[in-house]
């Protein structure tokens, strides 16, 4: 058995951030991660953050988790990679595999769940052709792995991702044939957008892919035209060639360790989906467990590391590192940095959401003491 005060599942943006935090409090801190390296999505995001100096802006995700591991290392935080977390009992046990090959149980007082989001899919025929994948994945061959993974890519999706990872893919070498959104219009960021449409690359509203063709690897896709219910429209389609599709529809949060934990839940489709109720403090409804970054609702990295930054204050406080007042007034200036990052047109939806969420976590948990 492993003992620890604090246990974080997931080293990426929210959770390398919640360590540092607690860590530098004086908590000991372990931190478990499934991948062989920590960091999570940082790595492969080549392009310059968004918002203020203060969120980073200007600088390369790289270079931000290159930044927040040298704090983790100097920090001394207990790593244990290649950790799969499988459970939760008692809301303070862990069952973690190891390398697959053994499994330990960790013991923690306190646990911080950053475990991040996985891509969507979309089915059609031909939609499990080799060469057919989430934008994401591709984003880690070129970024990562230094791998093309293809020639000829059509990008499905024109949020933020799709059109980020389709320069990325112009910059790697790629021709990227077209990007396609289902919506009447486009999803991402302008500044994104238009770097792609200066390149060249078409965009499609209104259309997404009726099918894949290709013995053992897409060599062609037929795109077609949706009306305003999203339905096909007859006679519209058209065959694009290519070897690869990358689908940018969307993330869903990665729940099931609060699920498994007896955490409460909420519904809330802007965010991704079922969601653990949490309150201002990033506890859920389970005392013990705090949850930060995609977990909590789909959002930047930007506000991943704000929201690991406060499960990791108040659950230093908890451990009585911090002092309650203390704890208060960091928390409040994260919370103003939160509403800044969600204050823009993109945000507006998700900071009613958040507030939606945040007035049920503080009614069920305030119940709960009482």
């Amino acid at each position: 058995m492993i003992q620890t005060e604090l246990a974080i599942v997931g080293a990426g943006p929210a959770g390398l951030s919640a360590a540092i935090e607690a860590r530098r409090a004086g908590a000991d801190v372990l931190l478990i991660d499934e991948n062989a390296r920590p960091g999570g999505q940082l790595f492969k995001q080549i392009h310059k953050f968004f918002g203020s100096r203060a969120h980073k802006a200007g600088t390369r995700g790289i270079n931000i988790g290159t930044e927040l591991l040298r704090e983790s290392q100097e920090l001394g935080i207990r790593t244990c990679l290649k950790g799969e977390v499988c459970g939760i009992e008692n809301g303070q046990n862990l069952w973690v595999v190891i390398d697959r090959n053994r499994s330990e149980i960790v013991k923690a007082k306190k646990i911080i769940l950053a475990t991040g989001a996985t891509e969507n899919a979309v089915a059609f025929p031909g939609w499990d052709l080799p060469g057919i994948m989430g934008a994401g994945a591709a984003q880690t061959m070129i970024n990562v792995n230094r791998v093309l993974p293809g020639r000829k890519v059509l990008m499905l999706g024109s949020g933020n991702v799709g059109v980020i990872v389709s320069y990325q893919l112009l910059q790697a070498g790629a021709d990227v044939v077209a990007v396609l959104e289902a919506a009447p219009k486009l999803g991402g960021y302008g500044v994104h957008t238009a770097k792609v449409a200066r390149a060249g690359v078409p965009f499609y509203v209104s259309h997404t892919v009726k099918q894949a063709f290709g013995t053992d690897h897409v060599e062609a896709v037929e795109i077609v035209k949706l009306d305003a219910s999203f339905n096909q429209i007859p006679g519209t389609e058209h065959i694009m060639e290519a070897d690869t599709v990358c689908l940018a529809t969307g993330l869903t949060p990665l729940t099931e360790l609060a699920w498994l934990a007896g955490c409460k839940f909420k519904y809330l489709p802007a965010l991704g989906g079922h969601l653990p109720i949490h309150d201002d403090r990033m506890r859920t409804t389970k005392e013990n467990i705090f949850v930060a970054g995609d977990i909590t609702g789909i959002e930047e990295a930007s506000t991943a590391m704000e929201e690991g930054r406060l499960a990791g204050i108040n659950a230093a406080a908890d451990l009585g590192y911090i002092s309650e007042e203390e704890a208060k007034i960091r928390s409040r200036e994260i919370w103003d940095s939160l509403n800044c990052l969600r204050s823009g047109y993109f945000g507006q939806k998700r900071r009613e959401s958040k507030d939606l969420m945040l007035q049920t976590g503080n009614e069920v948990i305030q119940w709960k003491i009482h």
